[in-house]
């Protein structure tokens, strides 16, 4: 049975960060040196090493170029490795002698492939390494404006970075990694300047990855680039989820360090997860619940789950009622269990609303930046509260019109019918039968079972 991996973005993510982590998690060294000695590339080492990040002890990878290869920093030099009016871009090495020519390798996708394929790798491997690569194509063709086949970058084609890629698909497949979790990619703020001039973090590929992709992104205060198109292009070819089980437990950890030095501790953070024994017990209890021979069931009697939930909630004195309305709408649909304004006066009796948000945990962050992004507020405040649940489930109702769908909650043994309102009016709407009849008849109906 396949692991799951959790990778904690707070500082960033780049190729050589998650081969450290996931070489700190155990995957196997001698797996990854007899496959990069069998690609058909040359003028590299690699180099592992311990490392203290922040007093964190911490994994360090790195690809050790000879003179003829070395680029100083591969991740920056993706930001103008790319042909240009019909000729090559020199690129900051000096003016363009023939060795800087000789050792800019610019390749395209269709020799990265041939070099994965005629490698050591296993299949599994080669798919994840390939999807890499093709997600950074589509990044560069979209900046760049030319077709996928014809793009030639030096970054990915680079050699350090194949190194990197080609690593962090040997060492997934060696950890027998089948989920990988990903709730959110932390960036910097600010410029990077290179040779052809000043670009905005994130850099064009890095938001056209998130973009085209779905990721989360998240603008943090911390000047630079946290988040290389590497890095992006990992998270985008090998994240099955972005949201974290309600509980787990860690089997393991791994320290991956980061070679540039920023204000956050310049680290990544990837932990093989399992679902705590007692979310299993809570699912098989829940199943109990959707029996429909629940009344017979004896342990369901008297039966309350309890859980944690989050409150959220921000005083808005400056937005007009479309944009509230707008902001409800999107919050329930990425995922809040209730949302309501309640009316107060401000300061200098000022009217106002108070935005209450209910959500689970996991997905707290996801709602917060709606809030930010789709109000005034400045401050969001919130707290943490259990609650008990009756043991429901939903079943489906007959009615002389049609059926219905009904939460049946259960406590000391007897049921409580709440009809489903979109359910219900879905119902009226089609036979042109008032909502409040149909709901009356099925509440009736069904009082004496």
């Amino acid at each position: 049975m396949g692991k799951t991996l959790y990778l904690e973005c707070y500082s960033g993510i780049s190729g050589d960060m998650t081969v450290a982590a996931l070489l700190d998690l155990g995957a196997d060294r001698s797996v990854l040196d007899r496959v990069l000695k069998s690609l058909k590339v040359s003028g590299f080492e690699t180099k592992i090493s311990r490392v203290v990040k922040s007093g964190i002890d911490a994994c360090d990878f790195d690809v050790v170029l000879d003179k003829e290869h070395e680029n100083h920093d591969h991740d920056m030099e993706y930001l103008h490795g790319h042909h240009h009016e019909g000729r090559e871009c020199n690129h900051a090495h000096g003016a363009g002698s023939a060795q800087d020519r000789h050792h800019h390798e610019h390749r395209g996708i269709k020799e990265i492939t041939y070099i994965i394929e005629h490698s050591a790798m296993t299949e599994n491997a080669k798919k994840i390494a390939l999807r890499i690569f093709e997600i950074l194509a589509e990044a560069e063709s979209k900046a760049h404006n030319v077709p996928v086949d014809q793009v030639h970058f030096h970054e990915v084609g680079a050699v350090d970075s194949i190194v990197d890629i080609v690593s962090v698909a040997v060492c997934l497949d060696n950890l027998d990694v089948t989920e990988v979790i990903v709730p959110v990619l932390c960036e910097g703020r600010g410029t990077v300047r290179c040779q052809h001039g000043i670009l905005p973090i994130p850099v064009p590929a890095v938001a056209n990855i998130v973009s085209a992709n779905h990721l989360h992104l998240k603008m943090t205060e911390v000047e630079g680039e946290l988040v290389t198109p590497t890095g992006a292009a990992i998270v985008a070819a090998v994240k099955t989820k972005d949201k974290l089980p309600e509980t787990f437990e860690i089997q393991k950890i791994g320290i991956g360090a980061g070679k540039r030095q920023y204000e956050c501790p310049g680290i990544l953070r990837a932990m093989i997860i399992s679902q705590s024994a007692e979310i299993d017990e809570e699912k098989t209890q829940t199943e109990e619940f959707k029996n429909p021979e629940i009344g017979n069931n004896p342990k369901a009697e008297n039966q309350e789950t309890k859980d944690t939930i989050i409150k959220m909630e921000t005083n808005i004195d400056d937005c007009s009622g479309e944009v509230l309305g707008f902001v409800m709408e999107r919050l329930m649909k990425a995922g809040a269990r209730d949302v309501h304004y309640v009316p107060v006066f401000m300061k200098k009796n000022r009217p106002a609303w108070v935005l209450n948000v209910i959500c689970k945990e996991e997905d707290m962050e996801t709602l917060q930046n709606i809030i930010f992004e789709e109000t005034t507020t400045i401050g969001i405040r919130y707290s943490r509260m259990e609650r008990t649940i009756l043991p429901r489930e939903t079943r489906t109702l007959p009615t002389p019109w049609g059926e219905v769908l009904a939460k049946v909650c259960t406590l000391n043994g007897k049921e409580q019918i709440y009809p489903e309102y979109e359910s219900v009016a879905q119902l009226s709407r089609e036979k042109e039968i008032p909502f409040a009849e149909i709901y009356r008849y099925i509440v009736l109906a069904n009082k004496e079972k």
